[in-house]
């Protein structure tokens, strides 16, 4: 054992000295700034940002009012028809061009993107998610020269290839075809904002000798066991030798436009997980493979990352062009991120198996039973043979799932074996108690939706839409019958439906956090307290990409957290046994609480004259995070709730569960 690490140390010092004599031989040149770009077809040009994407010049250059603005989305579903075109000019110097190769090399292209150098097609791009390098040595020239990257609607490629295979038909949707991040066409919590640009760094690299690949040595022993027991099948996280319950959250990506993402942004975003309490994100496949920050904050708060390969809810395409593309996707993501210790596992794709054997496209698509066969080969040549293979040449030390779940939440094998996804509540509009019979060996997905902080509310809509059910809310509510599965589940735990109509939308807000704290406590609860049978519980979701109705724990404006955040955050500490109370709070004999309340220094100190529940804390305008909220308080006590900073004359608003149904009487 000493010998062979010895020998690995070795190796990495000798590629450590070849790498730094090859990197003193390069030169880069980052091709960032002075950009422009234009509509095809139209003759002005706008400044453009890069790393970027077109709506965000669009906005910048005011050609378009705010995408999450009341019900802007709908209004701009014109510029994903339209193509797209930027361009810039840059400088070589002839010590550039004495070096023997000089490549052009995009980290990111936000699709279908044509790339002209000096007016000579160098590059034609086609997935999102790749590298793209092209040695342009013979292309350039002393001083001046002229680089343009034309960009095609990938919804107009996408639709005509989808119209070119008729009678044949894959599901579900035409965004299938693309390498594309699939949250761009829409989902039930993000707007369908489909975009192109050049989304991450360019640059021309000029080198005589290619500085040697990192060595590539896995820092822990990482297990998926997944053994047959008298129960069914385990399905759990070794990690050097260490079995782990996993407590965590699934992320999906924190913006609809992704150059707004920042250090700061990821930041605030893995701490929210970290403070509460979490081990494990779990990066859901239908959005992007996360910037390297991402990963490194994570590694630095022990997060450990299950890693979807970007593929969610649909069937794939089964051509050569098709598997050679996701082939050199694979190979380049698993080498970028293989380093990360953070990552303990790869995963195929988001419900693609579930969808195929349980979602009814067969029947609702007319689908022979040769199309049929034809779409279930494709899809085990890909997940099941290929991607497998791929990950085990660039990376044979971590366990990898070809689809999460294998197994619906209608189907028994569901809760004894594998990971499930358990959506009887909401989707099946299940009661909450419910869980207590199905809990799988790992449940990496369930939830319950809730309203955005109405702070955020009061930020996308203009004071006429601030009425139940208005256009502009149902514009931010994705999710199929979303309102009314809401308004059942407050039926049922919180107040009379026939009540529900006459409410004010702060109020609904409120229950419905209140209703998701409820019910994520519980749920949270339920799972970790049939440890070792179950080893694992992730919720949906950690994040939002807008402001929207969802299931989001934190809320998208400054990432503050919704009230189940606070729940989950006591769910998942390790020095006290989650708490399970499922006495429904509309059951509860209120009373009012008389709260009082007062500041000292950066604490707010609240008393209670008798027992509230549900007690919420709004200081307007703070944009931090409480030290607790949405918390009960015991008649007589004090508790005090701390605020990051100073606030000048704060404006402080304490609701309670007791005041807020009191007014609906």
């Amino acid at each position: 054992m000493k010998c062979e690490k010895r020998f690995y140390w070795l190796m990495i010092i000798c590629l450590t000295i070849l790498s730094f004599g090859a990197n003193a031989q390069n030169k880069t040149v980052n091709l960032h700034d002075g950009w422009q770009f234009r509509q095809v077809g139209e003759t002005k040009w706008y400044a453009a940002t890069v790393p970027g994407e077109v709506h965000s010049d669009l906005l910048k250059n005011k050609l378009i009012p705010d995408p999450y603005y009341r019900d802007n989305e709908k209004k701009l579903q014109w510029i994903e028809k339209k193509n797209w075109e930027y361009k810039k000019s840059f400088q070589v110097n002839a010590e550039t061009l004495k070096k023997k190769h000089s490549e052009l090399v995009f980290d990111g292209l936000d699709t279908y993107a044509t790339v002209y150098l000096n007016d000579k097609l160098v590059l034609k791009a086609d997935n999102m998610f790749r590298q793209w390098r092209v040695d342009v040595k013979k292309h350039l020239k002393t001083g001046t020269n002229n680089l343009v990257v034309v960009f095609q609607s990938a919804q107009n490629v996408v639709d005509s290839l989808a119209k070119k295979d008729l009678p044949y038909v894959i599901p579900d949707n035409p965004r299938v075809y693309v390498r594309k991040a699939q949250y761009h066409f829409g989902w039930d919590w993000g707007p369908k904002l489909t975009t192109c640009g050049i989304w991450k760094a360019v640059r021309l690299e000029a080198y005589d000798t290619k500085a040697a690949e990192k060595a590539f040595v896995p820092s822990r022993k990482i297990e998926l066991v997944q053994q047959p027991d008298s129960l069914g099948k385990s399905f759990y996280f070794k990690i050097d030798g260490k079995a782990v319950y996993m407590k965590g959250a699934n992320y999906i990506p924190s913006d609809a436009l992704l150059s707004r993402m920042t250090k700061k942004e990821y930041e605030k975003i893995v701490l929210s997980a970290k403070d509460a309490n979490m081990n494990m994100l779990r990066i859901w496949g239908g959005g992007i493979y996360e910037d390297d920050y991402f990963y490194d904050l994570c590694d630095k708060y022990g997060i450990n990352v299950w890693q979807d390969f970007m593929f969610a809810g649909s069937m794939v395409p089964g051509d050569k062009a098709f598997f050679d593309n996701v082939r050199e996707e694979v190979k380049y993501q698993v080498k970028r991120l293989r380093h990360h210790k953070s990552i303990v596992l790869w995963c195929g794709n988001n419900e693609s198996d579930e969808a195929f054997k349980n979602w009814g496209w067969q029947k609702s698509m007319n689908m022979s039973k040769q199309d049929s066969t034809r779409l279930w080969k494709d899809y085990v040549r890909l997940f099941q043979d290929s991607i497998p293979k791929w990950v085990k040449e660039v990376d044979p030390s971590r366990p990898y799932i070809s689809s999460s779940p294998l197994f619906g939440w209608g189907r028994e094998k569901s809760y004894t074996e594998g990971d499930s996804h358990y959506w009887g509540t909401w989707w099946g509009l299940a009661d909450i108690e419910n869980v207590q019979n199905k809990t799988g060996r790992f449940v990496s997905e369930y939830g319950m939706q809730a309203m955005p902080n109405y702070s955020s509310i009061e930020k996308f809509t203009l004071p006429e839409d601030r009425h139940l059910f208005s256009d502009v809310l149902k514009a931010h509510q994705k999710a199929g019958n979303g309102f009314m599965k809401l308004n059942s589940y407050l039926d049922r735990y919180f107040i009379d439906s026939t009540k529900v109509k006459q409410m004010k939308v702060e109020d609904y807000t409120y229950l419905t956090q209140c209703l998701q704290y409820y019910s994520l406590k519980n749920i949270v609860g339920i799972h970790r307290s049939k440890a070792p049978y179950n080893m694992g519980t992730l919720v949906w979701q950690l994040n939002d990409c807008w402001p929207v109705a969802s299931w989001s724990i934190t809320d998208y404006n400054n990432r503050q957290p919704k009230a189940a955040w606070y729940a989950i955050r006591e769910a998942y500490r390790d020095d006290k046994i989650a708490e399970i109370d499922l006495k429904r709070p509309k059951d509860l004999p209120l009373e009012d609480p008389q709260i009082s309340w007062k500041i000292k220094g950066n604490e707010i100190i609240i008393k209670a004259m008798k027992p509230a529940k549900y007690v919420f804390v709004d200081i307007k305008g703070y944009t931090g995070k409480l030290s607790d909220n949405y918390m009960d308080l015991e008649a007589g006590k004090e508790m005090r709730i701390s605020f990051e900073g100073k606030i000048a004359k704060p404006i402080i608003k304490i609701t309670s569960l007791y005041e807020v149904l009191n007014r609906y009487k």
